[in-house]
C-alpha cells in the first residue's frame, strides 16, 4: 500500500527519452513499477522491451491523457520535436498543465526537467538558483513558463524543478561530423559551456526523492564549466579526431549559447541532494563515451 492507502503506485515518466529512459532503468532496478508516456506506437514497443509500461498519448491533446495510472512520482522530461508542428510553449508549459490536471491526486512529487537556458546573460559570471531568469531564446522562455505553471498549480507545493546544464553522454556528443571533417567551428574565445553527464543527471533525479523538500529548484551541473573551445579540443584529442580550428561566429551562428555566456554553480545540488558525481568533469565523461563513439 502507498501512504494514501490506495494501493500500489507507479513512477510515471512523461517523455521517456534520453534522460527519462535512464531514470526508468534505475527505478526498475530498485524494484519500482514504471510507466512511460510517449507519442508513438514504435516508441511504446521500445519501452515494453525495457519492462516499462507504455502509454501512448500526446501532452498537447488533453483528451489522450484520461487513463493515467495512479502515480506517486511524476517526472516531466518532454523534449521538443520541431517536426511536431506545435510550439515549444504548447509542449513544455501547456502540456505540463494538461498532465498535472490529469494525474492522480496521490502524486507526491512532480519533477520538472528544465534548463540553465532560463537564466539571463551573465557575461561569463556565475549563476545559481537565486539568479535572475531572463531567457533570450524561445526554448528558455518556454521552460521558464513551465516552471511558473507548476508553481501556480495546485500541485505546486509538490514540485521540484531541475535546471539541467548541457546534457551529454553516449550517443550525444555534438559536432562530430564537423570535427572529423576538419571544419572550423564558430565559437568565440572565452565562451563557457556547462555540462552534466546523462548518468549523473539521472542520479540527481533519483536523489530528489530521497533528499529534496518541495517546492525546490536545483541547478544540475558538474560544477566545472569549461571554455567551449577547450571542450571541443579535448573531445577531438580523446576520440582521435583532427584538432579543431575556431573562428569568431557571425551573428546568429554561434554554437550553444542557449542562454548567454555563464558559469553555473551546483553547490545546492551537492549540499542538499548529496549527489556523488560519477563524472565530475567533462574529461571523465568523454572518456566513458569512447566505446560508443
Amino acid at each position: 500500500m502507498d501512504e494514501s492507502g490506495q494501493g500500489s503506485c507507479v513512477k510515471l515518466i512523461v517523455g521517456c527519452g534520453y534522460l527519462g529512459l535512464r531514470v526508468a532503468r534505475c527505478w526498475i532496478a530498485a524494484g519500482h513499477t514504471v510507466a512511460g508516456l510517449v507519442r508513438s506506437e514504435a516508441s511504446a514497443e521500445s519501452l515494453a522491451h525495457e519492462a516499462i509500461r507504455p502509454i501512448v498519448a500526446d501532452v498537447t491533446q488533453p483528451s489522450t491523457l484520461r487513463d493515467l495510472p495512479v502515480t506517486d512520482t511524476l517526472l516531466y522530461a518532454v523534449g521538443y520535436d520541431p517536426a511536431s508542428g506545435t510550439s515549444r510553449l504548447a509542449v513544455h508549459a501547456d502540456g505540463l498543465l494538461a498532465v498535472l490536471d490529469a494525474v492522480s491526486p496521490q502524486v507526491r512529487r512532480v519533477i520538472l526537467i528544465s534548463s540553465t537556458g532560463v537564466y539571463a546573460e551573465q557575461g561569463g559570471g556565475w549563476v545559481d538558483e537565486s539568479s535572475p531568469c531572463q531567457p533570450s531564446r524561445a526554448s528558455g522562455r518556454a521552460l521558464l513558463a513551465a516552471e511558473q505553471a507548476l508553481a501556480a498549480h495546485r500541485f505546486g507545493d509538490r514540485g521540484i524543478v531541475l535546471r539541467l546544464a548541457g546534457i551529454y553522454g553516449p550517443g550525444r556528443l555534438p559536432r562530430r561530423t564537423e570535427l572529423a571533417a576538419g571544419e572550423s567551428l564558430p565559437i568565440a574565445a572565452g565562451e563557457h559551456v556547462n555540462l552534466i553527464h546523462v548518468e549523473d543527471a539521472a542520479a540527481a533525479v533519483l536523489a530528489t526523492e530521497a533528499h529534496a523538500q518541495p517546492p525546490r529548484t536545483y541547478v544540475i551541473s558538474d560544477g566545472h564549466p569549461v571554455e567551449r573551445r577547450e571542450y571541443f579540443a579535448e573531445l577531438a584529442r580523446q576520440f582521435g579526431l583532427p584538432q579543431p580550428s575556431f573562428r569568431d561566429p557571425l551573428p546568429g551562428e554561434a554554437l550553444g549559447r542557449r542562454g548567454g555566456d555563464k558559469r553555473v554553480s551546483n553547490a545546492r545540488m551537492l549540499a542538499e541532494l548529496q549527489v556523488e558525481l560519477a563524472y565530475p568533469t567533462y574529461r571523465e565523461g568523454l572518456a566513458a563515451a569512447i566505446p560508443d563513439f
